[in-house]
């Protein structure tokens, strides 16, 4: 996992512990919000993916205050909710961007194309991120 987490602190200009939690926590909702079969075969085609997942998966995901709590309760928040997250750990929406890029193109190298953009297309309001 180090090659993406090292990969995108470069690209995106964070420091690498920031990158390992991002990513963990990308991939983790990834897991819960993308269609199971492609998200499963994609995180495994990444190294180290598996373990970040597990690490961050929950982390942040009752955040964003009041207003994350409310889109939890009512049944998610979907990208939106993961910017939040995002936000609470100091990203700004260009480094969140180019973090979410970073990471797919990463994961576009390891599992295949067609594997992400199923993953992408699963998720409601992703692809304008990607």
């Amino acid at each position: 996992m180090s090659e993406l987490v090292t990969r995108v602190a470069e690209n995106v200009g964070i420091e690498t512990a920031t990158a390992e939690k991002a990513v963990g926590m990308i991939l983790g909702f990834l897991q819960r919000e993308a269609a199971e079969g492609p998200v499963a075969q994609m995180i495994e085609a990444i190294p180290g993916a598996p373990e970040l997942v597990a690490q961050y998966n929950g982390e942040g995901s009752n955040g964003g205050g009041l207003l994350g709590g409310l889109m939890s309760a009512i049944g998610g928040g979907g990208v939106m909710a993961l910017g939040q997250q995002l936000m609470s750990q100091g990203l700004g929406m260009g480094e969140i961007t180019a973090l979410a890029k970073e990471t797919i193109a990463f994961a576009k190298e390891k599992a295949g194309e067609e594997v992400v953009d199923e993953v992408v297309a699963s998720v409601p309001g992703l692809s304008q991120f990607v």
